[in-house]
């Protein structure tokens, strides 16, 4: 009987757990098509709630004020790829096989979730960049920064500015994204965000990236 009891309240906060990780995630699902749309200043948690079809008590429970979910839906990026990165073991991999991933999971992040660069946008717009600083993006830059330096150390990577090939190689990746609503106008025929298209872009980007950064005297196929 006491072992019964025990495994009904087990299995109660187990299922509780779950339900609380379902309706955080729901929240933040809403959260950040109210954030790129409108940016902090603008969002509603009221609009947040009827998205997420909770009330407005349960985003304070969950996040205690609007600035909490902003931070949290700025935050949730972070955790998302750097759980991508973690299972590429990187260091293990040649600089140009490492610089290939990272292209993938760059492209990959932004094809399933395209409203990232939009919050972005706002962030930068609205604040300047107040909250984005106070997130971990650096631990994500460093993967990059740290394949960059070990390329050119093994001889295989031409000299570069680490800090600004990062820069342009986020941009030859994350670009397309950012302007499709834009450029799909110029070409109405063409699905830009099909997996045809999408896997042309990857593989464009890839052989871009490389083609600047790899010593001419280096061999291999992109």
């Amino acid at each position: 009987m006491v072992r019964a009891l025990k495994t009904k309240r087990v299995t109660k906060s187990v299922r509780q757990f779950r339900d609380a990780e379902v309706t955080q995630q729901q929240i933040l699902d809403a959260a950040e098509l109210e954030f790129a749309r409108l940016g902090l200043k603008g969002a509603r948690l009221s609009a947040i709630a009827d998205c997420a079809r909770i009330t407005t008590g349960t985003i304070h429970y969950y996040f205690e004020n609007k600035q909490g979910l902003y931070k949290a839906v700025l935050q949730r990026p972070i955790n998302e790829v750097q759980a991508m990165v973690d299972q590429l073991n990187l260091d293990m991999k040649p600089p140009e096989d490492a610089l290939k991933h990272i292209i993938r999971t760059a492209i990959a992040y932004q094809t399933t979730n395209p409203h990232h660069q939009m919050l972005c946008f706002q962030e930068a717009s609205q604040n300047q960049g107040l909250y984005f600083k106070q997130d971990n993006w650096w631990s994500l830059h460093e993967h990059l920064l740290k394949i960059l330096e070990r390329g050119m150390a093994e001889g295989c990577f031409r000299h570069l500015d680490p800090h600004l090939t990062l820069t342009h190689i986020l941009g030859v990746c994350i670009f397309y994204f950012t302007m499709h609503e834009n450029w799909k106008h110029l070409t109405p025929n063409i699905n830009h965000l099909s997996p045809e298209m999408l896997e042309q872009h990857t593989q464009a980007a890839i052989k871009f990236v490389l083609a600047g950064v790899k010593k001419t005297s280096c061999s291999g196929d992109y």
